[in-house]
């Protein structure tokens, strides 16, 4: 039997929308800037780094796309129903939607805060608003005929890590891991959702982590380094276009080949 083989693939958005959540910097930024270079028209959010996201938008912009901002807390039912609402107003058919945002309760104003607290705060943000607007932008878009939802997870929220930052951690990703699967059943065959799951990002958190953590990171990686959100910006980017159009249900590390440690655990 023959095999189609193609030379081209095809990575290319122009014609396409999208909605980033948390955008403003992180992973966030990357991906927006990796779709708008692409093609994409993107409407991008922030809670409340709104000069952040101006400078995301500026730089889409400059790369020939269109940006619209949307500023709003997505711990709350009523932003997250108007976020999705005004997606809609602003673009008919949008094609692709990343739920990127995530409290920081690492290194923002939540990190003084109890166990309990920080734990609500990552339900309600990470996985609460992940979930709903999933389904509410992949209903419109299952209506459409097409689209591509792409949620965030962790790497090791399957392994696990101790520590209350690992238990809250991998509590609230596989989560929203578990309901990528079950989501791309419900979505299928019109939508695609699939799930990131990022490793050691140097991120805002690990620019200031101190040293046994960045040996960890390191030592963690087969490839001995940090990622960077340029990498799991690019995986975002085959992940949404025409060229992972067979994939869907699954959950991406993105690590540089995991090898877990027996080191410190925080």
């Amino acid at each position: 039997m023959a095999t189609s083989v193609s030379a081209a693939v095809d990575y290319d958005l122009k014609g396409m929308t999208a909605v980033i959540t948390g955008a403003s910097r992180g992973i966030g930024r990357a991906i927006a800037l990796q779709l708008a270079a692409a093609g994409a028209e993107c409407l991008i959010h922030t809670r409340q780094n709104e000069d952040g996201l101006g400078e995301v938008a500026a730089e889409m912009q400059r790369l020939g796309t269109a940006a619209h901002r949307f500023v709003g807390d997505l711990s709350g039912r009523d932003q997250q129903d108007q976020l999705c609402n005004e997606a809609f107003q602003w673009r008919p058919q949008i094609d692709v939607w990343v739920n990127n945002a995530g409290a920081d309760v690492l290194t923002g104003e939540a990190a003084g805060g109890s166990f309990e607290e920080k734990l609500q705060r990552l339900w309600e943000v990470d996985v609460v608003a992940a979930i709903r607007l999933s389904r509410a932008a992949g209903r419109r878009m299952k209506q459409a005929g097409r689209g591509t939802v792409l949620n965030m997870g962790w790497d090791q929220a399957e392994l696990g890590m101790g520590g209350d930052s690992g238990e809250m951690f991998a509590a609230v990703k596989a989560a929203v891991m578990a309901f990528t699967r079950s989501l791309a059943r419900s979505l299928a065959p019109e939508v695609r959702v699939n799930c990131l799951a990022p490793g050691w990002i140097r991120t805002a958190w690990g620019q200031q982590a101190s040293p046994p953590w960045q040996r960890r990171a390191r030592q963690e990686s087969l490839l001995q380094r940090w990622g960077t959100p340029a990498d799991v910006a690019r995986v975002a980017h085959f992940l949404v276009s025409p060229a992972a159009e067979f994939i869907t249900g699954q959950v991406i590390p993105i690590n540089g080949g995991l090898q877990q440690s027996r080191g410190f655990e925080g």
